[in-house]
């Protein structure tokens, strides 16, 4: 694969799949702004990787959205493909959702909307910022990152679950409001829980284990990849990529 040569904006990109994207596209060729609520933080994190910018954006507050986009496409000089990644999880409202899961009426209201304002409003709002600037430029690419459908049905997993199946019909609808003007859409998931920090300790039994945010640098690289233009509404499991790449290839 020939080095990649554009510019990425990965959203929530300060630790666990964001930087595990963030650095797999930078080490590829890509020029990355990878965002944080933090912009100390943002920028530190980026320094580590070459040619990198740390950007202070709150997924959700639609005035620093604006803010982060502009500076994003300032510094980077347009955005090629936005990386929608910011999230929460479970723990913000039950740390022990794993082994003391809540009924959905043991959740407190102000828990449920900050998840859901984070994990979909916060996809909304990204998206709808970046996308007029792609349909200007006449091309763009943006990936949301999903989970496995399991838990967005899963006993005890809102506001998680209900966030994150928002986010992938959002993704879907985006996908068929931008077909055939230039701009794709596609969703990333790992394909099982990743040693993110977002599952308590002890939560996987023993045997199992957790993915290594890294499963995400091929697959992510390959959909900024010439490779990858027209590629749109498709739905890629980061554990079985290489498979559905050979299927996609095999089936040409």
């Amino acid at each position: 694969m020939s080095t990649l040569t554009l510019k990425v904006l990965v959203t929530g990109g300060t630790s666990g799949l964001g930087l595990a994207m963030a650095s797999a596209l930078a080490a590829a060729g890509a020029t990355v702004a990878l965002t944080g609520r933090s912009a100390e933080h943002a920028t530190e994190v980026a320094a580590a990787l070459p040619d990198a910018v740390g950007i202070e954006l709150d997924v959700t507050d639609e005035s620093s959205v604006a803010r982060g986009v502009a500076q994003a496409w300032s510094r980077l000089g347009g955005i090629d493909m936005l990386v929608n990644n910011a999230g929460i999880g479970m723990r913000t409202v039950n740390s022990r959702f794993m082994t003391h899961p809540q009924g959905f009426w043991e959740v407190p209201p102000e828990g449920f909307r900050a998840v859901i304002e984070t994990n979909l409003t916060g996809y909304f709002l990204v998206a709808r910022e970046v996308t007029p600037r792609m349909l200007d430029a006449g091309a763009g690419r943006i990936v949301n990152i999903s989970v496995n459908q399991s838990t967005m049905h899963r006993a005890g997993f809102v506001p998680y679950g209900p966030s994150r199946a928002g986010s992938e019909a959002l993704s879907r609808i985006m996908a068929a409001d931008l077909r055939e003007m230039g701009v794709t859409v596609n969703l990333l998931l790992p394909g099982g829980a990743t040693a993110t920090g977002m599952l308590p300790p002890g939560a996987v039994p023993a045997g199992q284990g957790l993915l290594e945010p890294a499963v995400m640098g091929p697959p992510i690289v390959w959909l900024a990849s010439d490779e990858a233009i027209g590629v749109h509404d498709e739905r890629i499991v980061a554990t079985e990529f290489e498979r559905w790449l050979r299927d996609r290839e095999g089936s040409r």
